[in-house]
Formats: C-alpha cells, sequence, structure tokens
C-alpha cells in the first residue's frame, strides 16, 4: 500500500459488499503483514541479480523497484502519514531477509526506512517537505539518505558550507561513503554555516539539484552495486524552510539515543542475513560435495556436522541478540537502547566470523567467483563502512561499565 493511499482503502478499514467477511470472521492482515507475504518474491528476485550487479558494479534499479513494488520501502512511514508504521522489530526482520537477496539492496533500503522512521517519532522534515517525499514515493522508488561523512574529515564539525543567499543557502563541499549516491531522490545533508558563529544543522536537497554532481569513487571489496559514491555540491540552493537543526550548535539529525539504536540494529540484521545465505549455500555444498576417498557426501561427517553448529550457534545468539533488544527499542527502555552498539559489534563480528568459516569448510570453491560464498565474505567485510569503529564501541561500553560500578579504594 503507498503510504499517500487513501485510508478508507487500507486493509484496515470496514469493508462492505458481496465479498465483505463476516462480523466474526478473522481480521484482516494488517499492512505490515502484507507486505511480509510479499517478502519471499522480493527476496529470490534479488538473489537471481546480486551476482551481476556485484560483477558489474551496476546500481540494482530493478531490485530497488521489486522493493517499492511490494510496499516495502515505505514500511516505516508513520501511520499518521497514512503509512503502514512498522516497528524496529519488524524492521530488523524485514532487512535480514533483504540482506539473504542482495546486501547492496538491503543496505539502501535501510537507510530509507530509517529517514521515514525518524519522521514518524517526531523529528526532520518540514511537513510540506515530507509531503512532497511521500507523493513522489506513491509514483516510484523515492530514496533517501543523510550526507554526512566527509574525506579526511571523520571528527569535528563538517567542512560542508552553507552559505546564506536571499531566501536560502548555498551549500558547497564533498560527502563521501553516500550509499545509493546515483539514485537518491532526496539527500540530508549535514553543513555548517559560514556565519561568524557557525551553525550546524541538517539540509534536505533534492537528488536532481543543479550544482550537485555524483563522482564514481566507490570501488570498494563488497558491496559494489551499492552505489557509495562521493557527491559532489557546488552552490546547491536549498529554500530556507529545508534547513533543519540550525541554532543548537550542533547536528540536529545526529544519529542519537534512539535514532541510533534503529541504526544500529537495522544495519546488524542486514549482515546478519547475509550470513544466514552463506550458511544455506554451506548445507547445499556439503550436502552435495562428495571426495574422491569418500562414499558420502562431506554433510555425513561428524566434523563437518559439527562446524555447522558452530556457525549456526553463532548466528542464534547474535539473532536473538538483534531481535530481543529491538522490540525494548520500541517501548524506548533506556537500557536497551544503550546496549544496541555493543550488540551491533557482537552481531557484525558474529556474521564475518560465520562466512569466513564456511569459506573454511569449502576450501578453494568458497574462494571461487563461480560460487556466491566468496561474494557474501566481501560482503561482511564491508559492513563496517556503515558502524562506529570497534574501539569506539568498546571504549563507550568500557565507561558505561565504570560509571555503572564505581571504583572503590583499597
Amino acid at each position: 500500500m503507498s503510504p499517500t493511499a487513501d485510508k478508507s482503502s487500507s486493509a484496515s478499514s470496514p469493508r462492505s459488499g458481496p465479498d465483505a467477511a463476516p462480523a466474526d470472521g478473522p481480521p484482516a492482515p494488517s499492512p505490515v503483514a502484507e507486505a511480509f507475504a510479499r517478502l519471499p518474491r522480493v527476496v529470490d528476485l534479488l538473489a537471481a541479480r546480486a551476482e551481476e550487479h556485484d560483477r558489474d558494479s551496476t546500481f540494482p534499479y530493478q531490485g530497488i523497484e521489486a522493493v517499492h513494488e511490494a510496499g516495502l520501502l515505505t514500511l516505516t512511514v508513520a501511520a499518521r502519514y497514512g503509512g503502514p508504521g512498522a516497528t524496529l522489530a519488524d524492521t530488523v526482520r524485514l532487512l535480514g531477509q533483504l540482506g539473504r537477496g542482495d546486501a547492496s539492496v538491503a543496505v539502501v533500503t535501510a537507510f530509507t526506512l530509517l529517514q521515514h522512521a525518524e519522521q514518524g517519532r517526531g523529528s526532520g522534515w518540514p511537513a510540506a517537505g515530507y509531503r512532497r517525499l511521500l507523493n513522489e514515493s506513491r509514483r516510484g522508488p523515492a530514496l533517501v539518505n543523510t550526507l554526512r561523512a566527509e574525506p579526511g574529515h571523520p571528527d569535528g564539525p563538517p567542512q560542508t558550507l552553507a552559505r546564506r543567499d536571499g531566501d536560502g543557502w548555498l551549500l558547497s563541499g564533498r560527502k563521501t561513503y553516500c550509499t545509493g549516491a546515483e539514485a537518491l531522490a532526496w539527500m540530508a545533508v549535514t553543513a555548517r554555516t559560514d556565519e561568524p558563529v557557525p551553525r550546524v544543522g541538517t539540509f534536505l536537497v533534492r537528488g536532481d539539484s543543479a550544482g550537485i554532481e555524483v563522482d564514481p569513487t566507490w570501488d570498494q571489496l563488497g558491496l559494489r552495486a551499492s552505489a557509495s559514491h562521493d557527491v559532489v555540491l557546488d552552490g546547491v540552493r536549498v529554500p530556507v524552510e529545508l534547513a533543519l537543526g540550525l541554532g543548537s550548535g550542533r547536528d540536529a539529525a545526529a544519529t542519537a539515543g534512539i535514532g541510533r539504536a534503529w541504526h544500529d540494529l537495522a544495519l546488524a540484521a542486514v549482515y546478519l542475513g547475509v550470513a544466514r545465505s552463506a550458511q544455506d549455500w554451506l548445507v547445499r555444498f556439503l550436502g552435495r560435495r562428495t571426495p574422491a576417498n569418500l562414499t558420502e557426501p562431506l554433510a555425513t561427517l561428524p566434523r563437518y556436522r559439527s562446524a555447522l553448529g558452530e556457525i549456526e550457534t553463532v548466528l542464534i545468539g547474535a539473532e536473538e541478540l538483534v531481535h530481543g533488544l529491538a522490540p525494548r527499542v520500541d517501548l524506548a527502555e533506556p537500557d536497551a537502547i544503550a546496549r544496541t552498539g555493543p550488540a551491533q559489534l557482537l552481531a557484525s563480528r558474529a556474521a564475518v566470523s560465520a562466512v569466513q568459516q564456511a569459506v573454511a569448510l569449502t576450501g578453494n570453491p568458497g574462494l571461487s567467483r563461480r560460487h556466491p560464498l566468496e561474494r557474501y565474505l566481501r560482503d561482511v567485510l564491508s559492513g563496517r563502512v556503515h558502524f562506529a569503529a570497534d574501539e569506539i564501541v568498546l571504549e563507550a561500553a568500557g565507561r558505561s561499565a565504570l560509571d555503572r560500578t564505581p571504583v572503590r579504594g583499597a
């Protein structure tokens, strides 16, 4: 269902006429449930094209279109805007499945879902601007992402400058690691003003605005179809009403608190999905592979079953952690929100470990470009671009432990 569709046509509305369900019949499925029913077909379509897009480093437009047509790209649009209002628990389920099909499509989808979720929490876009985004989402995929990272400036205020010009702002600068860059309908660009006392804010920019150039710099080991290129802005005009968070002295759109929790768990789910696809391939490989010195497949040997069980155990633990925390974040439990950073780190490590072990078990075939396992490995290793560095997460967890248990004197 489109987020801007007439609410009277939604599955939750009363039905009338000869096909109406009896009053005491089963309730109609929710929009979220209806979208999930279409998910398996989407995952199969993504998996069928993933190798091609990875090999050629081409953006998966068809895959994104399939996600959109299934109603999944706008799943987190809030109910008050006419959307399904999916929770974080729903979102991690969705992204885990999309990650099984194509990690690049999954991460591009994730950032758009995060934008809609943030708006649903009551922050971000002005009403008119968000209404425009929803109208575009009705006509086709309307991808959105926040452009925050800059080359050579991992810390401190952004180097991208916003200069006041009449009734708007002119933005100039370069952003890097802009996932989905070539296909973004909207870019939420962090920048600082060139005023005597600079202010930092987020500027909502149309992806086809004059002065925007996508520099195709993305040539990474994995996520090769994600088009995470640099975006160069040269005097891009932004209306004053689309400048958000100015006046606070900080980036009002910075992912902190519950927003950071959504980001951590949503992206972790993608890579757990990739690891599950690697495990599925491994199971099929072990079931078919019969070396010359054996009479039965490798799957019959205790050593291989035990190693597969190790992968299964690691992934179960990570999935239970992510899927267990997500509903608690939906309830805004402070302890759950505080734990998503370490949870993301553990889940990412589990995904990498699982795929690496699968490669080790298969030997040369696992590293062959003829099989998808080497792509799964490259994709999970490349996931670190979306997360804080391990030492930052660990240092924060250490501080939290110290604050919780004061050091006593001897």
